[in-house]
């Protein structure tokens, strides 16, 4: 399928690994010019060259940290109006809720809430002015079903979600759309963190830890990050153009519930 997307300019944050270089590497195969930003220089210098195999597209690469001011900056720097934002970012770390301070929370609401609500305030009058743009956040299946270890992240991206809701329908007119992806388990570095916390809370191994996850999942594997960028692409295209404010759970059927 042509995604009808071909040219257009794609911003995507924490994209040198996981589930954010899946979607870069996927928008770039449907002909995007992609500005790829993360932390880890050289990490990101080798994403971005396996990007540029898989696809032949232009990227361009910022090494910065995109919860920061200077990290945004620096990444509108490099690209002042893209036509589609991808918002991604680390998730906080796992743990007990007693054990977090202000400290903590604040860390979590700056990466996984006010974040992605600066780059949107960035650049969506862009957007609204050329009557086209594509907005996807990646946030978490935890927003739909909570996990009791991932209590930052829990609060953090349910916020981001509340504030996308609104403004979706508001921009809907103007030929931008906002979505957010919610990912369950899927086969990435981030699973280590996840299931490595559930492990020792329940005083099992990792493996035991993962292969209860797995089994927990009615697709009965995790997920392929490959997956995941493709559903991220197809948001982004010209035929999605009537989906907006949704929150689209990609997690092997394991949400046991019918809405």
């Amino acid at each position: 399928m042509d995604l009808g997307i071909s040219g257009k300019k794609a911003l995507v944050c924490a994209a040198s690994r996981g589930l954010g270089l899946a979607c870069a590497t996927a928008l770039a195969q449907a002909g995007c010019q992609v500005v790829m930003v993360a932390r880890r220089p050289d990490v990101l210098a080798q994403a971005a060259d396996d990007v540029r195999l898989a696809s032949g597209a232009r990227v361009i690469t910022v090494a910065a940290d995109i919860t920061t001011p200077e990290g945004r900056a620096a990444a509108l720097a490099a690209l002042p109006e893209p036509d589609i934002l991808v918002n991604n970012a680390g998730g906080p770390p796992p743990g007990d809720f007693r054990d977090w301070d202000r400290e903590a929370w604040i860390k979590a609401l700056d990466a996984n809430m006010l974040t992605p609500i600066e780059l949107i305030k960035a650049t969506i009058d862009p957007m609204i002015g050329r009557r086209w743009g594509r907005i996807v956040n990646i946030t978490s299946g935890a927003v739909k079903a909570p996990i009791d270890v991932l209590g930052l992240s829990n609060g953090a991206r349910s916020g981001l979600t509340g504030f996308v809701a609104g403004l979706a329908r508001n921009v809907a007119r103007h030929g931008v759309t906002l979505n957010n992806l919610l990912p369950g388990l899927f086969d990435t570095d981030r699973i280590a963190q996840v299931v490595g916390a559930q492990a020792k809370n329940q005083g099992i191994s990792f493996d035991e830890a993962k292969a209860l996850r797995e089994k927990s999942i009615p697709a009965g594997r995790l997920g392929n990050p490959a997956e995941f960028g493709a559903m991220c692409a197809f948001l982004c295209s010209n035929h999605a153009g009537y989906i907006t404010g949704q929150n689209i759970l990609l997690d092997g059927g394991a949400f046991p519930g019918t809405f």
